[in-house]
């Protein structure tokens, strides 16, 4: 049954099936049973209305005495709800005619959310879930802990809104909890104090204690880590088997003469990265490396070293950046540092067509040794004579599955990719698990700190007296905004209205140029080579500049509504100062009210300046799925149960045991056929299902 269509669960049938299908990727039985809860409700932790305070964050629950609609201006819709002890508001300015609908007197809701007062004691938007005391199946929905379920809002008008979904699932557990198979054995699941898939499927939904619902969790993530690390056991595998015996010679000519001319000397960090990428690109297997360093810590003359080991095993190097002004710069650093002789070419879409096709040509041809640009010189219409490095820069959303199709671009070239985020050690064994990681944990000896400080908007005034002072010396300054435009429904200043304040008001007689990314490339370019040249003073720009913009005579930056902005996006920001020889700063500039956890950002960030210890604060405030984006981006690796900020010992007891069963796959054959799998079967997340699971590793 768990493979049926959910339709045939008691209580769905064909039109909730088809809701359930389009709008929570809903289809089977298995899938309905593994539609986690967004959150858990512990009734116990329940207050009283008369209990509550203005500030606190809290759960009540009521029944509905009324839900009117108010305002003489702007409308608003009061639902007053009731307990034994008093009443409560709670408030909603959109949505009117929906919320209106559904909040009907009579029903028992629960709020949640921050307690105001105006009037009355009230929660502005409070989140909200039914219950449903009187029906035939109370005992599920008024238990001690609570599942509550994501529903849109064509769900919840179907019935299917939490109680909804505890009613199904109630359903389809009791029709095939029995069905269920567990695809680890028993002693594993003893040795690492785990429970079994079916009471974890059991206790992720109806939980009888909190304890039980972080058991079933628990379980499951181990589920989804063994078998992305099971995957990853014989990616590495198969990898090392595929390219063949014999070791390869590389020629280090450019690279020495590379090194003896170098500007600089090269930090320990920088010097042990390259032994690792020679010794990798010398071995007979593909490197497969992830070099990750602090922002100004060197990488990108790294990359030009692997690229000329490249060059001197007669190989070509493709260099990608995920913007046409990081590929530029990494152009203009290349061709700067690079001995006589090697041939380079920049290929971006801005290029017109005949200078594209040309490029194209000379690669096909050999008659270029590295081609530089965003991910286009990849894809199709780009061939090359002889590929034997791929260079990814700055691409967090470069998966697991993506890095195996690079290698059927030439004869599987070795590939580095770079991250100025370093990554959480949890992160890098998890999503970056098929590739070995060089870090460079130290900057170069002539940087100079950067000082980090935090103002209210009220500053600001005192703050642009103190960029007027630095313009003055000849320094010049960064002013960063999220947003390029004004928006109706933020009350957040814009990159553009700024820009026009700022140049003709507050900066008269300075020179202010404005960048985002809606501007013509060409556009883009040219503000940057100005600013770069030091004919623009003054940048209001938005997070085009996070990464790659090097102008080491930048030493302020100056970033509105820093509360807006991510710890890592922060730091990223921060880092385009401080590249020179003289003192920079970063400016904050915050709202006086703004939420805790943004005030722990702003806090962490003027904390330090060791992107390391950022990258695993950033994870504990925010979680994976917002740091790297698996929720917006669909990461081919995202982990649905996995706390990767708390899960550590548990990702390391799953790689452990995967690679142990991954050692016991004898013939190449198996091996390369359990490696294309987990795209069979959606992606290496989906593949947590018990029959999945099973299939893998039969």
């Amino acid at each position: 049954m768990l493979e049926q269509s959910v339709q045939f669960v008691k209580g769905i049938g064909p039109t909730k099936a088809a809701l359930l299908a389009s709008q929570a990727g809903i289809e089977t039985v298995e899938d309905l049973l593994y539609h986690s809860p967004r959150r858990y409700l512990d009734r116990s932790t329940f207050k009283r209305i008369a209990d509550c305070r203005t500030g606190e964050t809290v759960t009540v629950g009521g029944r509905i005495a009324d839900a009117a609609i108010m305002g003489r201006g702007r409308k608003f819709l009061s639902v007053t709800i009731e307990d034994e002890s008093g009443s409560l508001a709670g408030v909603f300015f959109g949505g009117i005619p929906y919320f209106k609908k559904i909040f009907r007197p009579g029903e028992y809701v629960l709020f949640s959310g921050k307690i105001d007062f105006f009037r009355t004691m009230q929660i502005v938007h409070p989140e909200f879930d039914f219950l449903d005391d009187e029906s035939s199946i109370a005992n599920i929905n008024t238990g001690r802990v609570v599942p509550l379920y994501r529903s849109s809002e064509k769900l919840r008008g179907a019935g299917l809104d939490s109680r909804g979904f505890r009613r199904i699932i109630r359903n389809a557990l009791d029709a095939c909890i029995g069905e269920i198979a567990d695809p680890l054995d028993a002693g594993l699941l003893e040795r690492l104090g785990l429970i079994s898939l079916p009471e974890a499927i059991r206790f992720l939904h109806f939980p009888d204690t909190a304890q039980d619902a972080d058991r079933a969790r628990r379980r499951l993530s181990f589920n989804e880590l063994f078998l992305l690390q099971y995957y990853l056991a014989l990616s590495r595998r198969l990898l090392r088997e595929e390219r063949g015996a014999s070791a390869r010679a590389i020629d280090t000519a450019a690279f020495d003469a590379f090194a003896r001319g170098l500007p600089f000397a090269l930090t320990d960090a920088q010097a042990a990265a390259i032994d690792e990428i020679r010794r990798d690109m010398e071995r007979s297997v593909p490197m497969n490396r992830l070099l990750q360093g602090d922002v100004g810590s060197g990488k990108t003359v790294v990359s030009l070293a692997a690229a000329l080991f490249a060059l001197g095993r007669g190989e070509q190097t493709a260099v990608m950046a995920p913007t046409e002004v990081l590929a530029a710069q990494h152009d203009r650093t290349f061709r700067a540092l690079l001995p006589p002789g090697v041939r380079t070419a920049l290929l971006t879409g801005s290029l017109p067509r005949a200078e594209k096709r040309a490029i194209a040509s000379a690669a096909a041809a050999h008659e270029l040794d590295i081609v530089i640009g965003t991910h286009a010189v990849i894809q199709n219409g780009v061939s090359f004579a002889r590929l034997g490095l791929i260079v990814i820069d700055e691409q967090h959303r470069f998966g697991v599955n993506q890095r195996a199709a690079l290698r059927d671009k030439g004869a599987l070239p070795d590939l580095l990719v770079m991250t100025a985020t370093p990554i959480p050690r949890s992160l890098a064994l998890t999503l970056y698990g098929d590739l070995e990681v060089s870090s460079l944990r130290e900057k170069p000896a002539e940087r100079v700190p950067v000082t980090t400080l935090a103002f209210p908007e009220e500053r600001v005034a005192d703050i642009y007296r103190s960029v007027e002072k630095y313009v003055s010396q000849g320094r010049q300054v960064f002013i960063v905004l999220p947003l390029i435009a004004e928006s109706e429904k933020m009350d957040l200043a814009s990159a553009e209205d700024t820009y026009a304040r700022l140049r003709d008001t507050v900066f008269p007689a300075r020179r202010v140029g404005l960048l985002h990314g809606r501007l013509p490339a060409a556009e883009k370019d040219a503000v940057m080579r100005d600013f770069a040249a030091g004919a623009v003073d003054i940048l209001v720009t938005t997070t085009v500049v996070e990464v790659g913009v090097d102008v080491p005579n930048a030493t302020v930056m100056v970033i509105m509504h820093p509360e807006r902005f991510g710890l890592a996006q922060l730091h990223q920001l921060r880092g385009r100062v401080g590249r020179g020889a003289h003192q920079s700063f970063c400016i904050l500039v915050h709202p006086a009210d703004i939420p805790d956890e943004s005030r722990r950002r702003i806090d962490a960030i003027v904390g330090t300046d060791d992107g390391f210890a950022i990258a695993e604060e950033d994870l504990r405030q925010r979680g994976a799925g917002e740091v790297i984006g698996l929720r917006q981006h669909g990461h081919d690796a995202g982990l649905e149960f996995t706390d990767l900020a708390r899960d550590m010992e548990l990702i390391l007891s799953a790689r452990a045991e995967a690679e142990a069963r991954a050692a016991e796959v004898a013939d190449a054959e198996t091996l390369a056929a359990r490696v294309r799998e987990p795209a069979q079967i959606g992606g290496i997340a989906r593949g947590i299902r018990s029959k999945r699971v099973i299939s893998l590793l039969s």
